[in-house]
């Protein structure tokens, strides 16, 4: 509920603090002292367009603080929640608005948009009057307000559920299929890339072995230059051990232990000359050459260019192809789970429309008469009043089911139905509204509703009436009233009255009736006008009494 209003330095207000009630509150005051620029200061609070207009004269800024106490299952919290903005039960909305028509707005002191404030404010508020009954006059929020009165909470989960499930796993179906499909245009081409890899019966780290294999070839003349000159010496080494060991021959036994090692020494030398020999051969005859190590490089090389990887990732690169050529060759069965998933998850959410769509058509006639016995102490006796309920295509389903809900109305015998917006007058359409919250009350209430001279035109009896309903529908929401009537106004659990001051600099107030010889002489005027009479305040007490018994 509105708990608290502060307004500051907005049109002929300078500064006002207000504390709401529970119940019906009236506010009245003679024509022209500012009833209307408290909702226009509310409506900042909710998010309207700000108007530089706004701010009182002389001043460069004016601001609006409305005070909110919620419930902690209230909506609002949810979706303010969803805005990443940390919230309370406590709801603070504050706006203000320069000279130059710049606004800025908060919710609990946190700076959001001024259409994010809109969006909330309109979870909180519901403003009514003979030009204001937006809910009333776009079809598109009659399928919102008649299911409050025709299916439980439950019931309403229960197909928005199966709706996200539909949808969730044909998003899926669609985006498998799509890949499929892709995958299946270019299966020549991983075949064909598949093949291309396999010629080249590729190795593991082969780039490393080719990049050795490569220097060394390129060093070949030169090691095999230092191959025969290193064999070369080696022969002289063992020329020389040769002549040594004549000239050792004749020295008998004193020489035979020089004459063994020179053997031994001997032998070493020639296995040395043996494998400088083998080794300079092998690199003459080697089995590739350096073309055909730059051929196999180049092929891998060109590979890896067109698969974005590296040498060294081709093996795994043709692993993935082959996996993928496989997942196309089975995919046909798995896209087809996943079709029949979408038509059972579309089954049961049609199941589930159909179910609360049968709800919908017998709860029409109910609350169609409802209304329309509301209608007739209204003033509005010779109006009819129905629901249709119509089944829409299939493109046209939605989360709420496969209806659509529109509100019609006649308000002469004769006439046949049509819109609200077409056939009801301002007056009319807000006695309309009135009707319809008062039904929908039934199933309870949670936001603030604002009527804005709804009984204008109206007096008397029908007038009574009016106040007797905002009272019935006080016992489920919080209803604000502004009203020249003083049978609406003698209805309300509190009451407060707008008045306007001074000559050079003009000043609206709002002042709480809270003594009831106050309340009754506002009501007497109400009733006499300028001129207050005894029977003015007699017929006044009458008032008072008739609805506090």
């Amino acid at each position: 509920m509105l708990a608290h209003l502060t307004i500051k330095n907005i049109v002929l207000i300078e500064t006002l603090d207000i504390e709401f009630q529970e119940g019906l509150s009236a506010l009245t005051g003679e024509t022209g002292a500012g009833k209307s620029i408290l909702l226009d200061s509310l409506g900042l609070a909710l998010g309207a367009r700000a108007d530089s207009n706004l701010v009182r004269s002389g001043t460069d800024q004016g601001s609006v603080t409305a005070v909110f106490e919620v419930a902690r299952d209230h909506p609002v919290l949810g979706f303010l929640q969803a805005q990443s903005l940390e919230v309370e039960t406590t709801l603070i909305f504050r706006r203000h608005i320069n000279a130059d028509g710049r606004s800025k707005a908060y919710i609990n002191d946190q700076p959001v948009s001024v259409n994010l404030m809109r969006q909330a404010g309109a979870l909180l508020v519901e403003i009514h009057g003979q030009f204001d009954t937006h809910s009333l006059l776009n079809p598109k929020t009659h399928l919102h307000m008649f299911d409050s009165y025709a299916l439980a909470q439950a019931q309403i989960e229960e197909v928005r559920f199966s709706w996200k499930q539909w949808k969730s796993s044909e998003r899926k179906f669609e985006e498998e299929r799509t890949k499929i499909e892709k995958a299946r245009q270019d299966i020549d081409y991983y075949r064909t890339s598949l093949d291309d890899l396999d010629a080249l019966s590729l190795k593991e780290n082969e780039e490393e072995e080719l990049s050795i294999a490569r220097e060394t070839l390129m060093r070949r003349d030169k090691i095999i230059d230092s191959l025969g000159v290193a064999e070369s010496k080696v022969q002289q080494i063992e020329d020389i051990s040769g002549k040594l060991w004549r000239a050792l021959e004749n020295m008998g036994k004193q020489g035979k232990p020089i004459t063994e090692a020179l053997d031994r020494s001997h032998a070493e030398i020639q296995e040395v000359r043996a494998m400088l020999h083998d080794l300079s051969g092998e690199m003459e005859s080697g089995e590739r050459s350096l073309e055909e190590i730059d051929d196999r490089l180049f092929a891998l090389k060109t590979q890896a260019r067109k698969h974005e990887c590296n040498i060294d990732d081709l093996l795994g690169k043709r692993e993935e192809i082959s996996d993928l050529l496989d997942k196309i060759e089975s995919d046909d069965a798995s896209l087809l789970d996943l079709e029949k998933q979408v038509q059972e998850n579309r089954e049961i959410y049609l199941q589930k429309a159909k179910e609360i769509s049968k709800i919908r058509q017998s709860k029409v006639q109910d609350l169609s008469k409802k209304v329309c016995q509301e209608l007739v102490p209204l003033k509005l006796e010779k109006a009819r009043f129905e629901v249709a309920v119509t089944q829409v295509e299939e493109t046209n389903w939605r989360e709420h089911g496969i209806d659509q809900v529109e509100f019609l109305i006649s308000t002469n015998p004769g006439t046949p139905l049509g819109p609200l917006q077409k056939i009801a007058s301002g007056g009319e359409m807000a006695r309309f509204m009135l009707a319809l919250k008062v039904v929908l009350a039934e199933r309870g209430q949670n936001s603030t509703l604002i009527f804005d001279e709804v009984d204008s035109g109206v007096g008397g009896a029908t007038a009574a009436a009016v106040g007797e309903r905002l009272a019935r529908l006080a016992d489920h929401s919080q209803i604000l009233v502004v009203t020249h009537s003083p049978q609406v106004a003698a209805t309300a659990s509190h009451h407060w009255i707008v008045t306007k001051s001074g000559k050079d600099i003009v000043t609206t107030t709002i002042i709480p009736l809270e003594k009831p010889e106050k309340r009754r002489e506002e009501i007497a005027r109400m009733l006499a006008g300028a001129e207050v009479t005894g029977e003015a305040r007699a017929a006044a007490d009458k008032l008072l009494e008739a609805n506090a018994a």
